[in-house]
């Protein structure tokens, strides 16, 4: 009993069938309709998007024998024998396996001759950048003068490599790869067609793990079903992929977030049983950074994640901006630099402590973008304790009970984290009524009043207080006392008292009078 791959099986027949190239379909479809159909097409993108899919629809379409029509019947001999591969009048050849210019002049010895069986004769050249230079010049003897009974349906996956007299002969389309959604939906509507028991997270997995690629996408499927038979499991899925289970990523991101070096390295430990690609980790984990991220900017966007969408809110409110930002790029730029590490676990495990070093300080501006910026440069001398600041209100207050107009301290025991912290810091307490509790918001904390930030500081101060609580929030219109403004203040004197210990350092001096050396005053941060 011979078995027909999914691939093929579910090709499209005809432009309805065909998803996510609408740019593409409307106009063939028009030119079709309108009867300006152009002798040369080139199709260009990656694998498994649907180059040669369109061409052949483009062949039915014009060699059907009810007419050229957009909507070719699929039922006559021209189109069943097109969708068999044997239509006589429908040459397809593989460029990459015919390079020389006597392939190419055996192949165009022919055009000049009426179709045998059709009303067109229509050349499909697959991968048309492998074509030598030879022959390359003698297709383009063709594309010039075509006769009116020949169409040319060239296919490339990288048009960079043609030569700029072929591509000004044709009309060109580039294909977009298939979003991991669309995927996902085609998917879904093939495993029903096909009667299988699925769980919807082993489809979505295989949607990703296509990157973009409709083709691969059923070959992943064919392979997901030998290998766990008609019902399919998200389980083995990862295990047939080797991909990792997302709630594995989720805990390493909640241990960055809650600064515990011990559970990050917990982590790592749980992580190396199952032997992973340490790479596909982190590229994992820079996925779901990049995610966080676009939830914090947009926090109503819709992700393809139906069924973790409420962990993802979680982590982006939990995560500040800046360590987003931040964890992302020493994510990318360890999977870059992973190959030379010793060995690959040690060299993960370097990159998740580097994200913890150079975690944002709370109330503090970053002071890193990458972990190849310049060393911090520590102050060469403390600070004696007649000259040291004094320990700002708020935070010698946060550090005690505190009272019911104590702000700062109710801040601080309220253990807010992102950007319902923020918003925190930049208030101050004017009073509280009842249940409703009065907040003026400096002005320079207006870009944090969002509904949803309200209602999770609106949430804690619930459990603060253990009763229903509303916040009545105004904008101050002048600058306010808030714990934001204490702690920048109080940076700030620590960067001034870092910069004058530099100065006065005898080390910098001695490099300043022998070699003409010169501070940056910007590259200096008091080490904490």
């Amino acid at each position: 009993m011979s078995y027909l791959a999914l691939a093929r099986k579910w090709r499209p027949r005809n432009f309805s069938e065909l998803a996510g190239q609408e740019h593409v379909m409307r106009a063939l479809v028009n030119a079709l309709e309108t009867g300006r159909v152009h002798h040369a097409f080139l199709f260009t993108g990656t694998r498994g998007v649907g180059k040669t899919t369109i061409a052949r629809i483009l062949a039915k379409s014009l060699n059907c024998e009810t007419g050229v029509t957009p909507t070719p019947c699929g039922k006559c001999s021209a189109c069943r024998e097109i969708d068999e591969g044997r239509f006589v009048d429908l040459m397809e050849v593989d460029a990459a396996s015919r390079t020389k210019v006597d392939d190419t002049r055996e192949l165009l010895d022919n055009v000049q001759y009426s179709p045998a069986r059709g009303r067109y004769k229509v050349y499909l050249i697959d991968e048309v950048h492998m074509l030598s230079t030879h022959s390359f010049n003698a297709l383009l003897k063709t594309l010039e003068e075509p006769p009116p009974h020949v169409k040319f349906l060239l296919a490339t996956t990288d048009p960079q490599k043609l030569p700029v007299t072929v591509l000004s002969r044709c009309l060109q389309f580039n294909l977009k790869r298939f979003p991991p959604g669309l995927i996902y939906k085609r998917l879904t509507e093939i495993a029903q067609a096909e009667k299988l028991e699925f769980e919807a997270d082993a489809l979505r997995l295989v949607a990703r793990a296509a990157e973009g690629s409709m083709r691969d996408a059923l070959s992943l499927l064919d392979q997901v079903i030998a290998f766990g038979g008609m019902k399919l499991t998200a389980a083995d899925t990862r295990m047939m992929l080797g991909t990792l289970d997302r709630t594995q990523v989720f805990e390493i991101v909640e241990a960055l977030v809650a600064r515990d070096a011990k559970k990050v390295l917990a982590c790592v430990e749980a992580l190396d049983e199952r032997a992973p690609d340490y790479r596909d980790v982190l590229a994992d984990l820079a996925a779901l950074l990049q995610k966080l991220a676009l939830l914090q900017a947009v926090p109503d966007m819709q992700l393809d994640e139906a069924e973790d969408i409420e962990t993802y809110k979680r982590l982006a409110a939990a995560l500040s901006p800046e360590d987003a930002q931040l964890f992302y790029q020493i994510a990318i730029v360890g999977r870059r630099d992973l190959e030379l590490a010793p060995d690959v676990r040690g060299g993960f495990e370097m990159v998740l402590l580097r994200m913890l070093a150079f975690a944002v300080a709370d109330g503090a501006q970053l002071q890193t973008t990458s972990p190849a910026a310049p060393i911090k440069v520590p102050a060469a001398a403390p600070a004696s304790k007649s000259t040291a600041p004094a320990k700002p209100a708020a935070v010698a207050a946060a550090s005690a009970t505190p009272t019911a107009t104590d702000w700062p301290g109710m801040v601080a025991q309220m253990n807010l984290q992102g950007m319902v912290k923020e918003l925190a810091a930049h208030t101050t307490l004017t009073g509280r009524q009842g249940n409703k509790v009065q907040l003026v918001l400096d002005t320079d904390g207006e870009h944090f009043r969002r509904p949803q930030l309200e209602e999770k500081l609106a949430q804690a101060l619930s459990a603060y207080f253990g009763e229903p609580i509303r916040i009545e929030l105004s904008v101050a219109d002048r600058a306010l006392d808030t714990l934001a403004r204490q702690q920048k203040a109080a940076a700030d004197d620590r960067v001034q008292q870092a910069r004058a210990a530099i100065e006065n350092d005898p080390n910098v001096r001695a490099m300043r009078d022998m070699f003409g050396a010169t501070v940056t005053p910007d590259s200096v941060r008091p080490t904490e």
